[in-house]
């Protein structure tokens, strides 16, 4: 009698859908009005009842069991943090330094100023908002370091208050959270959090002034919703990786570069743009054996039929237009000269340099943030910084008021140029009369 063992069936060969610059996918629309619509129910039942309204959602959609908190305490985020293993610890305290350290150079980038203007001094002031609500997703894996890349570039930009939303919080999340230095954790998820972030729900969740983080449909749906009410990072969707290669690439190294895009959902987007021929079938070999080894790849290879594709260019400047083109979320140049490669590229998320600098190192804590933009939205916005929890504001101060004449005048001219006379006179006021 022959004794068998459970296997994963034998996989076909993995084979990219090839595309024509004529026939890349357009700028996606990341929210789906359905999703919105639905979301809008949520988010508009949170707002009318308060904390009862979002414990009910987080009951019904299994966050929270009846009776259990939604809000978990300082207290407890350190208690979690003090038992997990040192090494873990110390991964998530390396990290955060990281993060930190590239945020605090960010922050020192834009200052307040000072400079004159016509009759005295105009004043730039930066400051951050005061509350800060950092959404870290909770679906088949916790995501601590999405807690890092929001919490700690919230912390470094100033912001007072920093709450982390996560929906069935891991212990290793709400370490995180810890290290991260947030004020509590709402053990929620979903539309109905965003909801409670934006406007608040009972005495001890209040309104946060900026939402941030990367989450699925419902969330991105919400944070639009509520984008006007609060400031937003982004609209964020399915999770994308380009690698721009050419025949100096290492199929192996490209393949486990896209694998590593791939398994974090099916509807991830992996790509591949080269100049050369071989090259694809190399990594579609390499992708094969890779993926029978890799423990997502029900994920990983859904992924890879749903959204893989790969797109051959004559040469390297035809290459850089598809890239600019796509304007993809995460982008690594894998070929020789490539610093003079990356220096023409002009639309994307985040470039990583030369076959050492992986996308999964930007991932997990370099120090550049991964919450990203996706869908060529990096065509109109950049990834998440110390800027979005920033605000500049203007200060004017006038103490000649001779010396600004010219600037009074001109606003009157400007004021009954366009039918307000209101604002004539108001500047007339301070028109100095002539004695003669």
């Amino acid at each position: 009698r022959r004794t068998t063992h459970s296997q994963p069936p034998l996989m076909e060969p993995f084979r990219f859908r090839c595309l024509q610059r004529a026939e890349l996918p357009k700028t996606r629309d990341v929210v789906d009005p359905n999703v919105r619509t639905k979301a809008g129910v949520i988010v508009e039942g949170v707002k009318k009842g308060g904390e009862k309204a979002l414990i009910d959602y987080a009951v019904r959609f299994g966050d929270l069991k009846q009776g259990q908190p939604h809000i978990l305490s300082k207290k407890e985020l350190k208690a979690a943090f003090d038992g997990i293993p040192k090494e873990q610890q110390e991964v998530l305290i390396s990290t955060a330094a990281r993060i930190e350290r590239f945020a605090l150079a960010q922050r020192a980038s834009i200052r307040d100023l000072k400079t004159p203007i016509p009759g005295g001094f105009a004043w730039q002031k930066v400051s951050p908002v005061e509350r800060a609500g950092c959404y870290a997703p909770g679906g088949r894996f916790p995501l601590p370091s999405s807690v890092l890349m929001t919490g700690v570039t919230a912390r470094c930009a100033g912001v007072r208050e920093v709450w982390v939303a996560s929906p069935r919080p891991a212990e290793i999340t709400k370490a995180a959270a810890h290290v991260a230095g947030a004020e509590t954790l709402l053990a929620v998820g979903g539309a109905h959090a965003i909801a409670a972030l934006a406007y608040g729900a009972g005495k001890d969740l209040h309104a946060c002034d900026a939402i941030v983080g990367p989450g699925n449909r419902w969330v991105t749906a919400a944070k639009q919703l509520v984008a006007g009410r609060v400031t937003i990072d982004m609209l964020a969707g399915p999770s994308e990786l380009l690698v721009l290669a050419d025949e100096t690439a290492n199929p192996a190294t490209v393949a486990a570069d896209l694998l590593a895009q791939a398994e974090h959902d099916v509807v991830a987007i992996p790509m591949l743009v080269t100049t050369c021929p071989p090259l694809v079938d190399k990594v579609e070999v390499e992708l094969k054996k890779q993926l029978s080894k890799l423990s997502t790849r029900a994920t990983a290879e859904a992924s890879l039929k749903h959204g893989g594709l790969a797109v051959l260019c004559e040469d390297m400047d035809a290459a850089i237009q598809v890239s600019n083109q796509l304007a993809p979320e995460h982008l690594e140049v894998i070929a020789k000269d490539e610093e003079n490669v990356a220096s023409k590229l002009d639309h994307y998320g985040a470039l990583f340099v030369g076959n050492n600098a992986a996308e999964v190192l930007g991932d997990y804590g370099a120090g550049p943030n991964h919450t990203l933009p996706t869908g060529g939205t990096a065509r109109s916005t950049g990834g998440l910084s110390v800027f979005d929890f920033l605000r500049v504001r203007t200060w004017m101060k006038l103490n000649d008021l001779k010396s600004a004449q010219q600037l009074v005048t001109d606003s009157m001219a400007l004021a009954k140029l366009e039918g307000l006379q209101g604002h004539a006179k108001s500047a007339g006021h301070r028109l100095i009369k002539s004695s003669m």
